[in-house]
């Protein structure tokens, strides 16, 4: 007779090694969503510089989603001789087809909102309304079954989003001026909203693309959309070749702050889960105030420093790893990737 082992009884034998397994997957992961929030992070101050060089904001944007296209094919192609293959968008489940076109509407939509919510009123104000996503992304997440909110979990995005605030809002008392236009501020929360349908389709959906591949459809949906109206705005779509350094700007930012944060957000939001991943993003303002102190002379407040502790606190609680039992990232997508 052959004795059945019960999946508890399993569990238990594999318990001290399921967990230093499934403890290294969230670091991992975690560690992956940081680098992509710091990549993210560098917009603010290069942003600042593409305007002096003669962009505006969509074509800003376009030429920023082109270099990063550029730097997302050089990955397919790198993982491509490495044995990934190429995922055909016209073979897969209707529903992950929905889902690809459903990123790259997102990913349209909140670079258009959130530039013109820049052009309307103060970025900071912008930014408050931008980052209530990581709540959103946890509200929708639970309403959803996809993820349970626990208490550890509701205490990090407390935490997070206290130190978001504090790190946004310490710039307003800097005696600047402060524009609150009301389009502006509904800019801001409309591309809050656009994170949110990335984060939460991007986690159930198309899973069996690879991360750069799903990201190249996105980012280049977006550099056809902007490019298609900045000339029809008549917008200055050529200033790249008209200023020197204008070239080197968009390039540097559609690399480091398109491109490979972009393939790091997606990848980190499947191995820790959208909640964890949203609360890690709030990184971004820590690092796009601190960079703005450092390149732009922008002194850094007291309240901002009490903001980013709050921030890193919360990295520090996520870090106390997932319930026994708990998914840490969709089923079709392999805990180990091969190639």
């Amino acid at each position: 007779m052959v004795r059945r082992t019960r999946p508890a009884d399993l569990r238990a034998r594999l318990g001290p090694y399921h967990a230093p397994v499934r403890d290294r997957r969230l670091l991992l992961g975690s560690l992956t969503v940081v680098v992509a929030a710091s990549g993210f992070g560098l917009l603010g101050p290069l942003a600042r510089f593409a305007y002096d060089a003669g962009f505006d904001p969509l074509s800003f944007v376009a030429w920023r989603a082109t270099f990063g296209l550029l730097c997302v094919l050089v990955v397919i192609w790198a993982r491509a001789r490495r044995g990934v293959a190429f995922v055909d968008p016209r073979r897969l489940p209707p529903s992950d087809q929905i889902g690809l076109v459903a990123i790259a509407a997102s990913a349209i939509g909140l670079n258009v909102a959130m530039f013109f919510a820049f052009d309307l009123t103060t970025i900071a104000i912008a930014l408050l309304a931008f980052y209530t996503y990581p709540a959103l992304v946890a509200v929708v997440a639970v309403a959803l079954g996809h993820e349970r909110l626990d208490g550890t979990r509701v205490a990090a995005l407390v935490l997070a989003l206290a130190g978001m605030v504090l790190v946004v809002a310490g710039g307003l008392a800097s005696g600047g001026e402060v524009t609150i236009h009301p389009v502006g501020v509904l800019l801001g929360l409309v591309a809050a909203a656009w994170q949110v349908v990335f984060v939460t389709v991007s986690r159930g959906r198309f899973t069996t693309v690879p991360a750069e591949q799903a990201m190249g459809w996105a980012i280049g949906a977006t550099a056809v959309a902007c490019a298609i109206a900045t000339l029809a705005s008549g917008g200055p779509l050529g200033v790249v070749f008209a200023q020197p350094g204008a070239l080197a700007i968009v390039a540097f930012t559609g690399i480091f702050a398109a491109g490979i944060p972009s393939i790091l957000f997606l990848t980190g939001i499947r191995a820790i889960g959208g909640t964890r991943a949203g609360i890690l993003m709030l990184f971004e303002p820590l690092v796009g105030v601190t960079l703005a102190a450092l390149l732009l002379h922008e002194a850094l407040a007291p309240v901002q420093v009490a903001g980013g502790v709050a921030i890193l606190a919360a990295a520090i609680l996520l870090q106390r790893g997932a319930p026994v039992g708990e998914t840490m990232e969709p089923a079709a997508v392999p805990s180990v990737e091969h190639g």
